[in-house]
């Protein structure tokens, strides 16, 4: 009876510990580096994971490079191969936090700030994040700008005026109580 007690303590005590996290592991990420009058460079990527504990508001994000799909192939080969060198730097990572995070009020806009992670190299980020929520699911999205040279891609004088210095990144993760 003592060990009943026990493991069933110890499988509400893990529920009550796990309640304020939210994950996905579809989350999307988009970005966009398209100049007027030259083919659009644009990509999504619809496998991110993401993890929002709503206990302190902090919030992490993983996204595989090679999962980032354009609408014409030889572009997302020249990505992956010549730009990203996703072999070398399979992935970007996020962490970060909401802040002023009010798990009592999730339903709002917040400043996001964090760190980015991406071809070997991190840039501390601060956007502007909406939050809804619904039943079991947290929505998060946002839109910031970065540069390649940000992260040390370099972009060939041959094509740097085919591609935006700013490139906007958006993200929309739909996050399901763990």
């Amino acid at each position: 009876m003592k060990n009943i007690l026990l493991f069933l303590l110890i499988i509400i005590s893990g529920s009550t510990f796990s309640q304020g996290k939210f994950i996905t592991k579809k989350g999307v990420i988009n970005f966009e580096a398209s100049v007027p009058s030259f083919e659009e460079v644009k990509a999504t990527n619809s496998t991110v994971t993401a993890i929002l504990n709503t206990d302190n508001g902090e919030i992490a994000a993983l996204a595989l490079i090679k999962g980032f799909r354009f609408k014409n192939a030889l572009m997302e080969e020249h990505f992956n191969e010549n730009y990203i060198e996703s072999d070398d730097y399979p992935k970007a990572t996020f962490k970060g936090k909401l802040v002023d995070f009010d798990k009592n009020n999730i339903q709002k806009e917040y400043i996001i700030k964090g760190t980015l992670s991406l071809h070997g190299k991190s840039k501390e980020i601060e956007t502007k994040g909406t939050l809804t929520k619904n039943d079991n699911n947290i929505s998060i999205s946002s839109t910031f700008i970065t540069q390649p040279e940000d992260f040390n891609i370099k972009i060939p004088s041959i094509v740097s005026k085919k591609i935006a210095d700013d490139i906007s990144v958006s993200l929309n993760f739909n996050l399901i109580k763990k």
